[in-house]
């Protein structure tokens, strides 16, 4: 799963909260018929243009790092940073779908579940949600532990 958002604000604050995210390890299913097993795998992020980040991570927590970015926005941001998105339009054009399109991404669900976090250091971060892109499933080409199991093509 890849959820792209713009941080914005104090340098050392938006970079502390950057390192915090990385650092942040996940669990990742991996499949075979009914059996599962999990492995632990190390998030990551990646710089795009026009300043946006893409957050990658399983998709089972895409909705804890909704949370904790505050992709909800109207509840927890409206009166401490305020609510800011992508303009929707210029000289005519639809910006939000344009970047949409561009960076071939969804736009952010607008429900998810609210009952896990994560402990990054985002006071003083303000975050531009801009969309998520899904990944499909592959099977494990690689000899190992788990080859010929599925799991997300992260």
């Amino acid at each position: 799963m890849h959820i792209l958002f713009i941080p914005y604000g104090k340098r050392s604050c938006v970079e502390l909260m950057l390192r915090e995210m990385e650092a942040q390890k996940h669990w990742m299913n991996f499949t075979k018929g009914k059996e599962v097993k999990k492995n632990l795998m190390q998030s990551q992020i990646r710089f795009l243009p026009l300043g946006i980040y893409e957050y990658i991570c399983p998709r089972e927590d895409l909705d804890a790092v909704l949370w904790t970015l505050r992709f909800d926005n109207e509840e927890r941001c409206s009166e401490e940073y305020g609510r800011y998105t992508i303009k929707k339009k210029f000289f005519g054009i639809d910006m939000e779908k344009t970047i949409l399109k561009f960076l071939n991404c969804e736009p952010i669900p607008t429900e998810f579940k609210k009952e896990k976090s994560y402990p990054w250091a985002i006071d003083g971060v303000g975050i531009i949600p801009v969309g998520i892109r899904k990944d499909e499933n592959i099977i494990e080409p690689i000899a190992g532990e788990f080859f010929g199991w599925e799991h997300e093509a992260i």
